[in-house]
């Protein structure tokens, strides 16, 4: 499976926003392939550079066609997305059935204008037809929506490996003895207002205790502050 295999195709796309966007969310998920099929927007333009934020390699790499056929004769399987169920002899897929495509072919998913959407006839060059699922009574979703939701579902299905993230080297993880002076401190006053009742069950209350800041893996600085709330309410009494 590879992410060079899998192109985006919008076909007579109308809003600069939107192109610039679709860009954006085939970078979000490391793909790299944008065909556009005659958009109504001069292309490139500085609106859709603009919105593209950082994604400006993928529109300047992009193919631009003047048809469909073009566009697509180089795909393998081409998935129409559509809001519409077409009656027509083209199976449609939902997006768990994504997880059955032979991503080693060349997969293209083509995504109609905003105001119409696909005809029949432009479906007529898909394999499948792929309706994403939403609110029955309100269906339509914006064209880079549409687009994000698909790249991200198939990023997960070849196992696209994410960035990690990492703690910023100016946070210190508390040290095991700063942790326990702090839940000294917290079972020193929960003692003095004898919270541990029955007492036979103080034992497994204390190993509560410190399952759950243990497991929290808390900063020094977040230690010492629950250290001052658990001073501090001691003193109130």
């Amino acid at each position: 499976m590879s992410i060079n295999n899998i192109s985006f195709i919008l076909h007579k796309p109308q809003l600069s926003e939107n192109i610039g966007a679709c860009a954006r969310a085939i970078k979000n998920f490391k793909f790299k392939k944008l065909v556009l099929v005659n958009p109504k927007p001069i292309f490139p333009n500085d609106k859709i550079l603009a919105t593209s934020v950082g994604a400006k390699d993928i529109i300047k790499q992009s193919k631009n066609y003047d048809c469909l056929e073009k566009a697509i004769s180089k795909i393998d399987i081409v998935i129409a997305t559509s809001a519409r169920f077409r009656n027509k002899n083209v199976k449609h897929i939902n997006l768990e059935d994504l997880k059955k495509v032979n991503f080693k072919k060349k997969i293209g998913f083509l995504f109609g204008s905003e105001a119409s959407g696909l005809s029949n006839n432009e479906i007529s060059y898909a394999n499948y037809t792929l309706q994403i699922p939403a609110n029955p009574d309100f269906k339509s979703l914006n064209l880079s929506h549409s687009l994000i939701i698909i790249a991200q579902y198939i990023a997960s299905i070849i196992k696209l490996r994410g960035t990690t993230f990492k703690k910023s080297k100016k946070i210190k993880s508390a040290s095991k003895k700063e942790i326990q002076s702090m839940l000294s401190l917290c079972i020193k006053n929960l003692d003095e207002i004898n919270f541990f009742r029955p007492k036979e069950k103080r034992p497994k209350m204390l190993e509560n205790l410190r399952n759950i800041f243990y497991k929290m893996d808390l900063s020094d600085k977040e230690t010492r502050i629950l250290s001052s709330v658990f001073a501090s309410l001691g003193k109130k009494r």
